[in-house]
């Protein structure tokens, strides 16, 4: 039986200044995206958070889905409106502070598959989908969607069960959710204030693609390499069977052979 979830204890975890001051709490939602940009273009403030119990469509990178069950994880998106150096590390900051949270409330060790996905003990347990949205020429605001699988045992689900985990699944018992959340909220606020060399050492530490050979999957084409390394921007540099520097900026990327 899945345990109520609790904003009461969430909000006395917070240390934020604004981030989860205002949270959203919904049964059902289509796509926490979809609820956080209906509640930008109505004014909301920075800082809003959209959570749901349960997504009908949810949505990954590159246009999957995202298995949103009811109860038990965490579907989250944060309405944010940030300057250019808060927006250029925001693929950065947001798994970093997946990682720290995870760590902080689990003590699991968490590593990051380039760009932004979460993964313990090689499997995947948290997506993040970023979207910017413009008004002309100008940044209007940006949401940061977060899922991450807690309480979760993927096994059911065809497309997922080799790939993915959650939290209960690598300890063997239940993790709060509440905990988890306001950990989350209280690292990435941190992150999103200070941006920065720190921010990008750290997350290029967490990096378990780079060193590898790789076989990254683009719009209408493929690069195979090494991954060598990865740039201010967080693009990652490929070197190719013949010494040839490739730099991708978004991709899907899985192991080649070397």
């Amino acid at each position: 039986m899945t345990t109520p979830f609790s904003l009461q204890i969430v909000s006395s975890r917070l240390t934020t200044r604004f981030l989860g001051r205002r949270i959203l709490h919904l049964p059902s939602v289509d796509s926490t995206m979809n609820a956080a940009k209906r509640e930008a273009a109505a004014g909301a403030p920075e800082g809003t958070v959209m959570l749901a119990e349960e997504q009908t469509e949810g949505r990954g990178r590159l246009g999957r889905d995202w298995v949103s069950p009811a109860g038990g994880n965490i579907y989250v998106s944060l309405l944010l409106r940030p300057s250019p150096a808060q927006a250029e590390q925001l693929a950065m900051t947001t798994p970093l502070a997946v990682c720290r949270a995870v760590e902080e409330t689990s003590g699991l060790v968490a590593h990051i598959k380039w760009p932004n996905d979460v993964l313990l003990n090689g499997r995947k347990v948290c997506g993040i989908l970023i979207e910017s949205v413009f008004e002309g020429e100008r940044l209007a605001y940006v949401v940061a969607g977060i899922g991450v699988n807690v309480n979760f045992d993927p096994t059911p689900f065809e497309d997922i069960r080799e790939t993915a985990t959650s939290l209960s699944r690598e300890l063997g018992r239940d993790v709060s959710r509440e905990e988890l959340l306001a950990s989350l909220l209280n690292h990435f606020e941190a992150l999103y204030l200070s941006p920065g060399e720190a921010v990008f050492a750290d997350w290029k530490k967490r990096l378990e693609t780079l060193g590898r050979p790789v076989r990254v999957q683009l719009t209408g084409k493929v690069e195979e390499g090494i991954a060598e390394d990865v740039d201010r921007l967080g693009r990652l540099i490929i070197r190719q069977g013949d010494g040839t520097m490739v730099v991708v900026s978004a991709g899907d990327v899985t192991p080649a052979s070397s």
